[in-house]
């Protein structure tokens, strides 16, 4: 039967415009970009990430969102991006419409390099390191993350080296791990444990000379005499112990400040140094010992700074356990049939590598001999194992449960679907949420506010509240711990990585923290029909037979008429009754009748497949049929009962009704006998109800299924899986228009589809999540999300981690602001001890947030 035959009176396929030649296409097309706009405005842009046609139409919407914008002209193949304006915007207004759609745009010849600095783990430690790097010419961005401790510099080659921008990092006191220079140390073993380190150590000796420090001030009073005079003032027996503790403790604070000095950096390091100086010079200056104070501080502050290491090894080491997925080895087979072990990074394309029960699968590859039971959670969140025999695709990461496997190696280390995954999940903290954004602009000017504050109170109090110069000191002191904001501007970034480490974890690739905010603030879930809400394959759902026949007796005959066919209706029928076991008929002169079936001779009788008007032109009465009643298959639904009690009114009741339920009817027959009628669909996921009905339970508004097939199966399918609404019949451009209408509707759009055909839909919704993207490019690339899996079971946990994400971000900005507020209008009023403000404020916020962002880690998919 030829494709064009079955397009009409719902015997065709179902359509969602797949076969649209245009479904890539850029979402506006443009005239080519005048020559004759003057030349000084036209600009050719870098965009390397723009490499796929979904990534052009989101960067061409972002930009034309400019005034003055006259031709855009995104080139995929080269990654450049030409653009033509007047004077009503800027090359730089354009470079940022650019980055707001997600990309980065590179100047020619410029670098790109990421550093591992694991010591920097708070915005202060960022602070000094981006600092020193704006002194290093020729770098045109960088960024720094805490949540990793990597640094990633963008810079021109032939103005400096990789070399250059590790000396500016060890300037400002930090190690690079990765390319560090010979005897840079900072101190402490990385490879260590964070408690038994040397700054660890230091602390501990410092918290044993507070210890005996206090036992001789207010234990052994009597033993605590006077040591030394020092300009006037007398040190006892625990002064010397307190100084002593804040030797040892104080060592790496005040190195730190001095970097924060050197590199111009107001941060925690510079404010406690001031306070651990300010406490002993004022010890000499007024008399009265703050020693105990300066001592408190250092190793209280010491303290803190490993509790805030090791929390945010925490949340690293989610990141780390997707790394560390991947084996470091492969057994890789030679052509003499000998077996080497090497390094994953050696194996080459095209190579075969051995794979045992209970290995993990080191590279992504086909399967070219063996079977086995593989499992996929590591990549698609599968909680049951897939079996892969020859030809199956397997990924990197994934582990051979029973069987031997040899696996032919399709992508290298660096590319294969693991690597893309972390490289992504690293790469995700680079879109800041609007709330992270809010943070570092708040932060810029809370930080100069309480200083001022710190410096208001000490010279105030003492004539406002009548306080000692001493107390008056040590309260700006306290207040100058409380004066950096580093739990509160770690509090979002912390939350965002350990949403986006989670999500991967359980096969849910999101590729922003932008996205995984917007994605919890959506208040309609579109879905594309075909391959999304459907399995995406034509499948036999009924099989009617007729005057006497068998359903094998139908099938047969089906097989037989289809068998040539290249159709999927016919490959469908071809594969029900090849599962069937149905034997096969001999066929001759095969032929298609235009636009209404097939016909061939079946063991040299004549034989029809087709639509009911094929039957109707050869003489048949449709609307008075005799089901078969014991051995074929008639449901209640369809039957019509008359004298005989198995009379089917094909033409104006089965039919109808088998394709109101969204199911394409094929009618089969010789010329004298209708022997009965295969109905073939698309089917619904098992999940998709389910899934529907959840997202419903969870708070999302509207969900609306987008197709292109015809109204009368998009109804069906609709109904079947509960959606609100649906729109069919719809070009991809037409989909494109409808999510424009929602999203004018609404405040936030998520676009469900398969990452390839519903590019266009995907770029432009708030939100496009791609379904079943393990293994394919266009679909990591396209979507904002992706879900590794081919399972819609995963949208629910989405929705559901994104809002619980929105939730942790807003706790953490909202109590680690107000603890800090309340701490500091406490302090004037000797409310707040020092310590207090050391433990609480300091330490106390960082484990706090990053304690309540751990907790997105426990939620999980739905079984």
């Amino acid at each position: 039967m030829d494709a064009s035959d079955r397009s009409e009176d719902g015997i065709g396929p179902p359509s969602d415009g797949h076969d649209d030649p245009d479904r890539e296409a850029s979402v506006q097309d443009d005239p080519p970009i005048s020559t004759s706009i003057d030349e000084e405005s036209v600009v050719q842009l870098s965009v390397p990430d723009m490499d796929c046609p979904s990534c052009a139409g989101k960067v061409e919407r972002s930009v034309r969102k400019l005034d003055g914008i006259d031709g855009v002209d995104p080139q995929v193949t080269t990654g450049t991006l030409t653009v033509a304006f007047d004077d009503r915007t800027s090359r730089d207004a354009i470079t940022d419409r650019i980055e707001k759609a997600g990309y980065t745009v590179e100047e020619s010849g410029t670098t790109t390099t990421t550093l591992s600095v694991p010591d920097i783990d708070c915005p202060s430690c960022a602070g000094k390191v981006e600092n020193a790097l704006d002194r290093i010419t020729g770098i045109s961005s960088y960024e720094t993350q805490s949540t990793t401790g990597n640094v990633a510099v963008t810079y021109d080659a032939a103005t400096t080296g990789e070399s250059e921008l590790v000396e500016a990092i060890e300037s400002a006191g930090y190690t690079v791990t990765d390319a560090a220079s010979e005897g840079s140390s900072d101190g402490s073993d990385t490879n260590d444990s964070i408690w038994t380190s040397t700054r660890a150590i230091k602390t501990w000796i410092s918290g044993g000379f507070l210890g005996l420090g206090l036992l001789f001030e207010f234990v052994l009073g009597a033993q605590n005499a006077a040591v030394v005079t020092v300009l006037g003032s007398e040190l006892f027996v625990a002064d010397i112990l307190f100084l002593i503790g804040v030797v040892f403790g104080g060592q790496e604070i005040l190195r730190n400040g001095y970097y924060s000095v050197r590199n111009l950096n107001l941060d925690i390091d510079f404010l406690m140094s001031v306070a651990i100086l300010g406490a002993l010079v004022a010890s000499l200056a007024f008399g009265e010992a703050l020693y105990f104070e300066a001592a408190t501080l250092a190793f209280l502050f010491s303290i803190a700074e490993l509790l805030e290491r090791s929390s945010m090894d925490q949340a690293r080491n989610s990141l780390q356990e997707l790394m560390d997925l991947s084996p470091d080895e492969a057994t890789v087979k030679r052509d003499d049939g000998d077996e080497e072990t090497i390094p994953v990074d050696e194996v080459s394309v095209g190579e075969v590598v051995v794979v045992r029960p209970g290995e993990k699968i080191p590279m992504d590859g086909d399967v070219v001999e063996g079977e086995s039971a593989v499992n996929q959670a590591p990549i698609t969140g599968e909680s049951v194992p897939v079996d892969k025999t020859t030809g199956d695709e397997v990924y990197a990461g994934t582990i051979n449960e029973e069987g031997y496997l040899e696996v032919q190696v399709t992508s290298g280390a660096a590319d294969n679907t693991l690597s893309r995954i972390v490289e992504m999940v690293e790469d995700a903290q680079s879109n800041k949420t609007e709330r992270e954004q809010f943070v570092e602009r708040f932060s810029a000017w809370y930080t100069p506010v309480v200083v001022a504050f710190a410096v208001l109170v000490t010279l105030g109090s003492p004539f406002v509240l009548g306080t000692t110069w001493s107390t008056a000191v040590v309260h700006g002191l306290t207040l100058l711990v409380l004066a950096c904001p580093c739990a509160f501007v770690i509090s979002t970034p912390v939350s965002v990585v350990s949403g986006i480490t989670s999500a991967a974890d359980n096969g849910v690739l999101i590729k922003g923290g932008n996205h995984l905010e917007a994605m919890g603030a959506v208040d309609v879930v579109a879905f594309d029909k075909t391959g999304t809400l459907t399995k995406g394959e034509l499948t036999v759902t009924d099989v009617v037979s007729l005057n006497g026949n068998t359903e094998e007796d139908v099938l047969r005959c089906a097989r037989g008429l289809e068998k040539r066919s290249e159709h999927p209706i016919g490959e469908a029928i071809v594969a029900e009754a090849g599962g069937a076991g149905v034997a096969e008929r001999e066929i001759d002169d095969f032929e298609s009748i235009t636009g209404k079936g097939v016909r061939a001779e079946l063991d040299g009788t004549p034989h029809f497949a087709g639509k009911p008007g094929l039957f109707d032109d050869l003489g048949f009465d449709l609307s008075h049929v005799h089901a078969t009643t014991d051995g074929g298959v008639v449901t209640e639904t369809t039957r019509q009962l008359c004298e005989r009690n198995d009379c089917l009114d094909l033409l104006e009741e089965t039919v109808p009704e088998l394709q109101s339920e969204g199911k394409t009817v094929v009618l089969v027959g010789t010329e004298d006998e209708l022997e009965g009628v295969v109905a073939v669909a698309d089917e619904v996921r098992d999940e998709a109800k389910r899934t529907v009905a959840r997202l419903q339970e969870l708070g999302v508004e509207h969900t609306v299924m987008l197709t292109g097939d015809n109204d009368r199966t998009a109804r069906a399918i609709a109904e079947e899986v509960g959606v609100d609404e649906h729109r069919a019949e719809l070009l991809p451009d037409e989909k494109v228009e409808a999510i424009d209408e929602l999203v004018d509707d609404y405040d936030g759009v998520a676009m469900i589809g398969d990452g390839i055909n519903d590019a266009p839909a995907l770029a432009t919704a708030t939100v496009g999540v791609a379904m079943g993207a393990a293994g394919t490019d266009t679909a990591l690339e396209t979507a904002d999300i992706a879900l590794m899996g081919d399972d819609l079971a995963k949208l629910p946990y989405l929705y559901e981690l994104a809002n619980d994400a929105n939730g942790v971000i807003r706790q953490n900005i909202v109590g680690s602001l107000l603890f800090k507020a309340g701490l500091a209008v406490a302090v004037p009023f000797g409310y707040v001890p020092i310590w207090l403000a050391v433990l609480a404020g300091d330490a106390g916020m960082t484990v706090g947030v990053t304690g309540n962002a751990m907790r997105l880690s426990r939620i999980r998919p739905d079984e």
